[in-house]
């Protein structure tokens, strides 16, 4: 039976992350990557509207019987049914036969989820189609898919700064040596920015508006300049209630988004005061892989250069990192066991 499964199934590896979902199908490479957004229609009775990109141009501006749902939170499943519907969606989506026999998938969880959520995870791969799941902690298959030679006496740190968490690991023959999972990531950066121009400048602006000025402004620290770029901000006057438009400097931005850029480096700092001194001189000599979409915060390497002392380098493909190094894991899986867990 495993020969035929083996033959007409799809085996997949599942990046489930708090922002966005990649699905990798063995021997074609991620096939999906898409918003882990559920759009949900609650009246006249509950159905699932879309699921990824089609749902997130829905963000903010569905009206009241439409809801556009994030199904995880901070790494981990929030909403069971909705995660499994979204799950389901998206297996579809990478295996487009009519009818497939039900993959082996492998999806990456966050080094501090709880057993229940680990549970959580994995019974919904099981209800959305996998006969069989495994789980693969984020920082290894981040570290496998930055190329770190995780199997190597020598030690490795890498940080996967994701939507809902930040990562860090000190890995080396194969195996963690410290984990330490803050539930601080993209989203949180986001929230900064929408608290500081409600705090600051009496301006109310949505989820979609915070996550661009962060994307295309954002800064992890001052501008050289003291001011850098000037940005215009569209969003809702506080104080008048009228729609209005506002300009900040990066400067702003990156005092925006100093608490959770703080918080990321605390727990780099955690990770380097509890690494075993042997181990502590590899990370010196190889310094810190940055991986995950929250690495691209402009000045972010040169920040935690500046705080460690240590050489910061953003891997080559940080947003699919995690992604690759789940499919290597599905590609090379008598090789790999070792990291996963069922």
């Amino acid at each position: 039976m495993f020969g035929i499964y083996g033959m007409l199934s799809s085996d997949m590896a599942i990046d489930l992350g708090t922002a966005n979902t990649l699905v990798y199908v063995k021997g074609k490479g991620v096939v999906v990557n898409e918003p882990s957004i559920v759009a949900l229609r609650t009246q006249p009775r509950r159905e699932i509207m879309a699921v990824g990109r089609e749902a997130k141009i829905m963000l903010g501006r569905t009206p009241g019987r439409i809801q556009t749902i994030r199904p995880l939170k901070d790494g981990v499943i929030a909403d069971f049914e909705i995660a499994e519907e979204m799950i389901k969606a998206f297996i579809k989506k990478a295996n487009k036969r009519a009818s497939f026999a039900p993959p082996l998938v492998i999806i990456c969880v966050p080094s501090g989820a709880t057993p229940v959520e680990r549970r959580a995870i994995r019974e919904s791969a099981l209800k959305a189609g996998a006969r069989r799941v495994y789980l693969i902690e984020e920082p290894i298959a981040a570290a496998i898919g930055a190329g770190l030679p995780i199997d190597a006496p020598t030690a490795s740190m890498v940080v996967d700064i994701g939507g809902g968490t930040t990562e860090v690991a000190v890995i080396t023959m194969g195996d963690v040596v410290f984990a330490d999972s803050t539930r601080v990531g993209g989203d949180k950066m986001d929230e900064a920015v929408i608290n500081f121009l409600r705090r600051r400048k009496n301006l109310l602006v949505g989820e979609a508006t915070a996550e661009r000025i962060k994307m295309e402004f954002g800064v992890a620290m001052t501008p050289d300049d003291g001011e850098g770029e000037i940005v215009e901000i569209r969003g809702r006057d506080l104080l008048r209630g009228v729609p209005t438009e506002i300009e900040i400097t990066q400067s702003e931005i990156a005092e925006a988004l100093h608490d959770p850029v703080h918080t990321i480096i605390e727990s780099i700092k955690t990770a380097l005061e509890a690494t075993p001194p042997d181990l502590g001189g590899d990370i010196v000599e190889n310094g810190i892989i940055l991986t995950g979409g929250g690495s691209l915060l402009q000045n972010l390497d040169k920040k935690i250069r500046k705080e460690t002392g240590l050489p910061v380098t953003i891997a080559e493909d940080p947003l699919s990192c995690v992604a690759l190094g789940t499919g290597m894991a599905l590609e090379q899986l008598n090789a790999l066991r070792g990291v996963l867990s069922d």
